[in-house]
């Protein structure tokens, strides 16, 4: 599936990869990575991003691209784990991320809509989650505005709204960094995978980075902006859960138009909806049903959710586009960013947005980048000393139970799969969920060859994602393509191939 934005964006160029030292190397091609490389650049490093796939490919080039520090529910999830305070800074962070994204837009002539962003109950059962999630953002010092009712096509209950926030195209975005970063001296390398790192590898004790190619790049900083941990030092993996979700693009009716305003439902099976302006009229954009990666009995069947719930309240919309994104929640609802633990002075990483990465990436990048200069905001440092409490510590539990059950299983199974366009007749709910052995893999161009469809990373068995034609861990999320090469991590290495 390919996004709206990857659809009409035009390609990146590579530079020249060398074996020259730098003073930072930056993992992760996206808004993290390559902002903080801005930041560094702009301050005088010699800095270089290394990219596995191309610009944009993982989180940022598939997100609903939505910049607001209103984030549906996601303030009361922070606020029942921590403190006021740390609430207080968590909000300044995003409302730092939103201002001066918004600014790099406006002074790099990058297409941005400023909208009011909603938390809105799309059913009376959620009205209370808004009213608290309304109250915590006041709390945190948020000028929101409680509505009873908005005019919308869907039903509204109750809403929370905070203006002048603002939308974009994301892709627009990444190609604005790339060309500031390459203005001050910086690099962008695509198609480079890093597999492993030697904390003491590098410049006066900085890291080094092995390239899947054979390579050794040394630095005296390394930043790993990858998404999901490329590195399992820090066991972010382990504390963090790993989420899809959905996103459709729709061509409406004059009689239906897309809204104006910026929405997110409070329940469960959430509902995102925004508008997309294009030359030829604005489209509606779609988006929600998340689940579990690699823990979903078809991942089409939350699509098709989707795509009914659109006829019903935009008849005679079009589908233009649908693809998916992927998310890494953190148990205690804070991103992690900062020094990897056992990886020295010189070993920094992002990752845990929890499905908000426009802000949080900026607000990242400003911790990163301060952290290597100098110069951390304060905010920051209140959010560093705030990490797992007893109820993070229960979620934390939970979620590696989830890991252990599915761990469980796969070793009970079979360890050969084939890449189906359908469910095997006659296996059960186990082979519909591609669990059973079943033969030979489809190729991306049609071919066949068998691969192990055993996850790289931990030994979870892989299941087959039938919306997006790829082999999902259901244990921490790595996902493989169908001829077995890595699409995110934490897996480095693509599947064993077999026959």
């Amino acid at each position: 599936m390919t996004s709206l934005w990857h659809a009409d964006a035009t390609p990146v160029h590579d530079d020249p990869l060398t074996a020259e030292d730098h003073d930072v190397l930056v993992v992760g091609a996206g808004l993290t990575g390559l902002t903080t490389a801005l930041l560094l650049a702009r301050a005088g490093r010699r800095v270089a991003v290394l990219e596995a796939r191309t610009v944009g490919a993982v989180a940022t080039g598939n997100t609903t691209a939505k910049l607001s520090a209103l984030q549906g529910t996601h303030l009361s999830r922070v606020r029942s784990h921590h403190s006021a305070q740390v609430t207080r800074a968590y909000v300044q962070a995003q409302v730092e991320g939103v201002a001066w994204l918004a600014r790099f837009c406006e002074d790099h002539d990058v297409a941005l809509q400023r909208r009011t962003a909603y938390t809105f109950a799309l059913k009376h059962s959620e009205v209370v989650t808004v009213e608290r999630e309304h109250a915590v953002a006041a709390e945190a010092g948020l000028p929101v505005t409680l509505h009873a009712r908005l005019d919308e096509r869907f039903p509204v209950h109750r809403a929370t709204g905070l203006a002048d926030q603002a939308q974009f195209d994301p892709m627009d975005v990444l190609a604005a960094l790339v060309a500031q970063v390459r203005a001050h001296g910086g690099t962008v390398h695509q198609g480079h995978r890093v597999t492993g790192a030697d904390v003491a590898g590098g410049i006066q004790g900085g890291p080094s980075l092995d390239l899947a190619d054979g390579r050794t790049l040394r630095a005296r900083e390394v930043v790993l902006a990858t998404g999901g941990p490329l590195l399992d030092r820090g066991l972010h993996f382990a504390k963090m859960e790993a989420q899809r979700s959905y996103a459709l693009a729709f061509r409406t009716t004059e009689q239906t138009p897309p809204p104006d305003g910026m929405y997110l439902s409070a329940g469960s099976d959430s509902r995102s909806v925004r508008d997309v302006p294009r030359a030829d009229g604005r489209l509606l954009l779609i988006g929600g049903a998340g689940h579990g990666v690699g823990r979903t009995r078809s991942e089409a069947e939350h699509v098709d959710r989707l795509r009914a719930w659109t006829a019903e309240h935009y008849p005679g919309a079009v589908e233009t586009h649908h693809w998916s994104a992927q998310d890494y929640a953190p148990a205690d609802a804070l991103p992690y960013v900062g020094l990897v633990p056992r990886g020295g002075d010189h070993l920094r990483l992002a990752t845990g947005y929890e499905k908000w990465g426009m802000s949080n990436a900026v607000a990242a990048s400003l911790t990163l980048a301060g952290q290597v200069l100098g110069a951390e905001p304060s905010w920051a440092q209140t959010l560093h000393g705030a990490r797992l409490g007893a109820r993070g510590a229960l979620q934390l539990a939970r979620m590696n139970l989830g890991v252990g059950a599915f761990l469980g299983l796969g070793a009970a199974r079979g360890l050969l799969h084939r890449a189906p366009d359908h469910a095997p007749e006659g296996t059960g709910d186990l082979g519909r969920a591609g669990l059973l052995p079943t033969g030979r893999t489809t190729g991306p161009e049609g071919e066949q060859c068998a691969v192990v469809g055993i996850c790289t990373h931990l030994g979870g068995v892989l299941k087959w994602n039938d919306a997006e034609r790829s082999w999902d861990c259901p244990l921490h999320g790595s996902r493989f393509a169908p001829d077995g090469a890595v699409l995110e991590g934490p897996a480095t290495q693509p599947l064993k191939q077999r026959g």
